[in-house]
């Protein structure tokens, strides 16, 4: 009863705030839909379309296979979660989700299981960290390899710990993840077509929640909390400033990530705040894995719990990191002179870009599956 009053409160201030702040509401939605398209749209759409295609043409599945003796030794998982693994590690937010509760549904893997996977198997994908937030946000390529290498090194040791939740529970049989597969051209049009449905509910949710902090600033919530955060932070040298960019991007990530472009803090700070919330990934993905889940009877517990950490590892990981391979200003220069080339390319050379680096993780998985099926006939 107290949930549905909490919801009921914040859908009703949400409508009162819509009426009062409707100029600025039409602003922000206007400046977040503009970011989908100049952002998001090139730097997601062609590895959605990619890892749909690897999904439908079989790659994944024998990868997976490959890949299938390490997932008992190291994440007590069954042989037939590698597939939604790798999807996990490049597919991007929510492919990784929605892989393991789809191998759930299809009974490949135990109800412990999938909460296993859900804990470490939905992750930033490598064309945005290092796209968007390396080139885009911090102009250094350097930045984006770090964020990504600390990304996945915490992906692992979360998926390591979890290895522990409910161990005793058996695990399903490993077998083989079987997809119907159809004609190239019937694949590559529900790819496009996949893609682009996935590219709207992630716009939408950004959109939405991008005006749900406009009405938090505007309202004066949002303020408050974070200079009564920073209150207490401030003999650790943190100030409201940081706890605002902290706090939109714990709501929605992208619009985080996206206020620490030129902030006043040093690369090591940015790089720690910008690694916790590609870590936690925002209650803007939550609720699109929430959607996925249903009324499957999983439990959400695991996932957020499994976000937590992650955060606090990436944070603790881009430390370590940033101390081994220090950014120079020399390389953040040369970084920032690519970026201004990227800027002033027109959106088919920027798709054009994005699709050669979709086709190098595509000819990986390939080689995989090549390997796979002919190896042991040569």
């Amino acid at each position: 009863m107290c949930y549905k009053v909490l919801l009921g409160a914040a859908v009703l201030g949400t409508g009162v705030g819509l009426v009062l702040y409707t100029s600025e509401s039409m602003e922000t939605a206007g400046k977040a839909a503009a970011m989908c398209i100049e952002v998001i749209l090139p730097s997601l759409f062609p590895f959605l379309v990619v890892s749909n295609l690897l999904i439908g043409l079989g790659f994944a599945e024998s990868a997976g296979r490959i890949a299938a003796p390490l997932m008992r030794r190291v994440f007590n998982l069954n042989g037939s979660c590698a597939s939604v693994f790798i999807m996990g590690i490049v597919g991007g937010y929510p492919v990784g989700a929605r892989a393991a509760i789809t191998s759930y549904e299809r009974g490949l893997c135990t109800k412990a299981e999938c909460e296993r996977m859900l804990s470490f198997c939905n992750n930033s994908g490598p064309a945005f960290i290092l796209g968007v937030v390396g080139a885009g946000v911090f102009a250094n390529s350097r930045a984006g390899m770090l964020l990504y290498l600390s990304h996945v090194l915490a992906s692992l040791t979360v998926g390591v710990c979890f290895r522990f939740y409910k161990r005793r529970e058996p695990l399903a049989r490993t077998r083989a993840v079987t997809y119907e597969v159809q004609k190239p051209s019937r694949v590559f049009v529900d790819a496009v077509r996949s893609g682009l449905v996935g590219i709207g509910n992630i716009s939408a949710f950004v959109i939405f929640f991008a005006v749900a902090i406009n009405l938090l600033f505007a309202s004066g919530a949002l303020g408050a909390l974070s200079r009564g955060i920073a209150a207490l932070l401030t003999p650790f040298g943190i100030d409201s400033g940081s706890i605002n960019r902290l706090l939109v991007g714990v709501i929605e990530m992208t619009s985080g990530l996206t206020s620490l472009q030129g902030a006043a803090e040093s690369m090591n700070a940015r790089l720690s705040m910008a690694a916790f919330l590609l870590g936690w990934a925002g209650v803007s993905v939550h609720c699109q894995v929430l959607s996925f889940i249903g009324d499957s009877g999983l439990s959400l517990m695991p996932y957020l719990c499994g976000k937590l950490l992650h955060a606090i590892l990436s944070t603790v990981y881009i430390a370590v990191l940033f101390r081994i391979f220090p950014i120079s200003v020399s390389t953040a220069a040369i970084a920032a002179g690519q970026v201004e080339i990227l800027t002033q390319m027109n959106l088919m050379a920027y798709l054009v870009c994005a699709l050669i680096n979709c086709a190098a993780v595509a000819l990986t998985l390939f080689c995989l599956w090549i390997w796979d099926r002919f190896a042991g006939k040569i």
